[in-house]
């Protein structure tokens, strides 16, 4: 029921009168008349032509605008796009990863910026992440070259596609275009994203199959609800009304969400924690959908309809979808630790198991051990970060730095006695980074205090790609691993902003009524939340150049270095 109100004081759903023989729940504590429970189930979809896709298609391409503008600067390796960018090239062009040439230092990315692709090694390399997010960058370079535009366009591609898969997401969830809106435009305008859609790093690539994934099971919601609904108007034999629902064994939806966590965790393992939590509150959707028909015993039945197909669609598909991603490693012997089992023989249980996924395992063993061993743990990074301080941007990270640009070399107009500088930043918006921690509390309170399900979303989301991080602080880790939090922080954003939007127009009473009190309401409502994404809009236009590379005199780059740990 709060959900339901919820939905009507935002304004973002139509509500139909009573009707189709349906009683409803009563009334609301402002008394206005529930929907019936086929419409509480499913309230109506506003229609895509009226604006849905156009909205969403506009501001996608103003998202891809920005990404993709002057991609190819800086002409040279940022950041760990030394590792990636040639790896992914290497899978392209062996099927494999190899090591390149080191000697001397740099040799290897000097070589490729100036034409020469002749610098891998016959011996394999071991990766230390997934293959799926180098296959992608790989896909790039095999469309444009070896060059930084090719390696950075598919970053650009899927960092631009995950906006759109945020307005849609959010446009479901609220039943309303605007806050949908709202949603992808903050998206679009954050400075950590749009930095790392610029870059050949993993992190846009796992941010968008975990927003695809959770875009599906929004979806599977809707999909499954409508049909719980469609079935209340199906007779039952002895011609009562059907109030169990339906067995939904397929779920194309569900099934699509396993596939996309599967290339979620071929990207990075950090995946696995978001896989774990949806499921447990994609099954909570489900058992409250049954209790809502009014179904006795709705736990244990719906443990049985929902949880045991949900386990196969989602944890089933994803490792099956996870192991598939391993393909090429699988067929190419030369690759690393692909022959561990041949010098190694099986013992107990694992004679069953075949050579080359005996190596396989092997080699996800070195990989884990790389990232939690002894090594690891006793490195340091000047701009490693606590995760404790990722939502407020506590430490941000540099990507690229050219300092003591002297005045008169082209871009550089500072006074004399002045440098410039050039840097790429991964800062997030700070304003809506800020908003956003206030915005996620709000949420956390409306999804336990209202049990307002669309709260959840984003909650979930946020804390499956944060909290773990914690567990592996000692170790260096970095802020722009908050990539994967921010379409979940502006998710919550919006849904705020959606409350103090207020409605479209009053509920209840007469019209003349309504217009005296749901006005006002509206406008400041109004003026709030426009004040709020223009500001946030203007804080990403003043950081821009940070963000860019753009050559600064001195004195303006400690301007947009509002605090120390920022340097």
């Amino acid at each position: 029921m709060a959900g339901v109100a919820a939905v009507i004081e935002d304004g973002t759903a139509r509500r139909s009168d009573v009707g189709e023989g349906l009683e409803t729940l009563g009334r609301d504590v402002l008394g206005r008349r529930l929907p019936p429970l086929k419409e509480r189930l499913y309230p109506a979809m506003p229609r895509d032509f009226d604006g849905g896709w156009i909205a969403t298609l506009a501001i996608t391409l103003m998202a891809g605008i920005l990404r993709f503008w002057h991609l190819s600067t800086p002409v040279k390796f940022v950041f760990d796009e030394t590792y990636y960018a040639k790896d992914a090239f290497s899978l392209l062009k062996f099927g494999y990863a190899r090591q390149f040439i080191d000697q001397p230092e740099g040799a290897a990315d000097k070589a490729i910026l100036s034409g020469n692709l002749d610098v891998f090694k016959p011996t394999p390399s071991l990766t230390v992440h997934p293959e799926v997010g180098k296959w992608m960058i790989a896909a790039g370079e095999q469309l444009f070259g070896m060059n930084t535009f090719g390696w950075r366009f598919m970053p650009a591609l899927f960092g631009t596609l995950t906006v759109l898969l945020v307005i849609r997401t959010v446009r479901r969830m609220t039943r309303s275009t605007l806050i949908g809106s709202i949603a992808g435009l903050l998206l679009a305008v954050d400075g950590l994203h749009f930095v790392m859609s610029r870059v050949a790093l993993l992190d846009i690539f796992l941010a968008f199959w975990l927003v695809a994934a959770v875009s599906c099971l929004v979806a599977d919601r809707d999909w499954t609800r409508r049909r719980h609904a469609d079935s209340l108007d199906t007779p039952t034999s002895n011609g009562e009304r059907r109030t169990i629902g339906r067995w939904l064994l397929i779920r194309p939806w569900r099934i699509a969400a396993g596939i996309c966590f599967g290339l979620a965790l071929g990207t990075k393992w950090s995946a696995v924690w978001t896989l774990a939590a949806f499921g447990v509150l994609a099954f909570a959707w489900d058992f409250g959908a049954r209790r809502a028909l009014g179904v006795r015993f709705a736990f244990v039945k719906s443990a049985l309809v929902d949880g045991i197909p949900a386990f196969v669609s989602l944890v089933l598909v994803a490792g099956v979808t996870y192991l598939a991603t391993w393909t090429g490693w699988l067929l190419h012997d030369n690759a690393y630790d692909h022959n561990w089992a041949a010098s190694n023989p099986a013992h107990g249980v694992m004679k069953v198991v075949p050579d080359d996924f005996r190596s396989l395992l092997e080699y996800h063993k070195e990989v884990l051990a790389f990232h939690t061993g002894d090594y690891i743990k006793h490195a340091t990074h000047p701009y490693q970060s606590n995760p404790a301080g990722w939502p407020i941007i506590a430490r941000p990270i540099g990507f690229d730095a050219v300092n003591d640009i002297k005045p008169g070399t082209p871009g550089c107009n500072a006074p004399a006695g002045t440098n410039c500088l050039q840097v790429i930043s991964a800062l997030g918006t700070p304003l809506l980074w800020w908003g956003g921690a206030l915005a996620l509390i709000a949420a956390l309170v409306f999804w336990i205090g209202s049990r307002d399900w669309r709260y959840g979303v984003p909650i979930v989301g946020f804390v499956t790609c944060w909290v773990p991080w914690f567990a592996f602080d000692d170790r260096p880790i970095f802020f722009f691993y908050a990539v994967t939090m921010i379409p979940f922080t502006v998710m919550a954003v919006a849904l705020v902003l959606g409350k103090i939007l207020g409605p479209a127009r009053a509920a209840i009473g007469s019209a003349a009524s309504a217009m005296s009190t749901a006005s006002p309401r509206r406008l400041i409502g109004s003026a709030v939340v426009g004040a709020f994404v223009v500001l946030v809009v203007l804080n990403f236009a003043y950081i821009w150049p940070i963000l860019t590379d753009k050559v600064l005199p001195h004195p303006d780059w400690l301007n947009r270095m509002w605090f120390k740990s920022w340097i």
